[in-house]
């Protein structure tokens, strides 16, 4: 099981009325991403989707297990049934996890 304390996670930022989105990626998680894409920015009512993917070694035996994290983000208010739709903005991070 991943370190829960490694966690992805997002660095938020409004700036000139834009929404700063930025993945930061687990650092445990596999394969290594030495490129990354760029922080999306967003305007009021536009909305982002940004999956990335990771495997894992097992600490006893070394095992694999995977993850897929998708960030479904909104800039304002949004109806209930928003993430079902089409993306304003979307980043794929997915990887081959041989």
């Amino acid at each position: 099981m991943p370190d829960s304390s490694t966690d992805a996670g997002a660095l938020l930022r409004e700036v000139d009325g834009l929404l700063r989105v930025q993945l930061v990626a687990t650092p445990s998680g596999m394969p290594r991403r030495w490129r990354r894409p760029p922080a999306v920015r967003l305007a009021r009512g536009e909305w982002l989707r940004w999956q990335i993917n990771y495997r894992f070694t097992g600490s006893c035996g070394g095992e694999w297990t995977y993850r897929l994290d998708t960030l479904n983000i909104v800039h304002g208010p949004a109806q209930p049934d928003l993430f079902l739709g089409t993306p304003t903005r979307h980043v794929n991070e997915l990887a081959s996890l041989r």
